[in-house]
């Protein structure tokens, strides 16, 4: 289930404009996964599940991002 949320994820960011260096999304222990990259201060770890759900309703596509970064306890609020 984790690796199929991972992979939806990763679908759902390269449809959003990002390339994989930019903000992908890893497995980590257990069913934790990882939101990281250059467009990120430092990684998002959470439930491969949460992690889907940020990256669909809280990661803008790449264009309206421009040059600012993602922080993970801003998306965290934002739940």
């Amino acid at each position: 289930m984790a690796n199929d949320a991972i992979a939806t994820a990763n679908a759902l960011l390269r449809d959003k404009g990002y390339a994989e260096r930019d903000l992908a999304v890893h497995p980590g222990l257990r069913t934790k996964a990882l939101l990281k990259g250059n467009k990120i201060v430092s990684p998002f770890s959470d439930d491969a599940e949460l992690v889907l759900r940020v990256v669909r309703d809280l990661v803008p596509p790449d264009s309206e991002l421009g040059h600012r970064m993602l922080r993970p306890a801003e998306l965290r609020a934002n739940l």
